[in-house]
């Protein structure tokens, strides 16, 4: 039987965030990052499809699914209707 080699995404981690370079622009995407896991949760919790939650919103699936995949810079605006559409409160902080 062949041994499997398993390498996993938190082994791979550790490894690139030796890197300099890697290790600042992973904390610079920190904020979207959370930011997309927040709402993934949120729309997961509440069992509705990306496609559901843009109607509720009176977008598209697509500007949904760039949101979470950190591929859009969405408006303040957009976020609030976002909130809304998940019976969540949107707060802002700086720490």
């Amino acid at each position: 039987m062949k041994k499997k080699l398993i390498y996993t995404f938190r082994k791979d981690l550790r490894k690139r965030l030796k890197d300099p370079k890697f290790r600042k622009a992973w904390e610079e995407s920190e904020p979207e990052y959370l930011l997309s896991c927040a709402i993934i949760e949120k729309r997961l919790a509440q069992q509705m499809s990306q496609r559901q939650l843009a109607k509720k919103m009176k977008t598209t699936q697509a500007v949904i699914s760039r949101i979470e995949s950190m591929n859009a810079n969405p408006s303040l605006f957009l976020l609030k209707r976002l909130a809304e559409a998940l019976d969540s409160k949107l707060i802002l902080q700086f720490k």
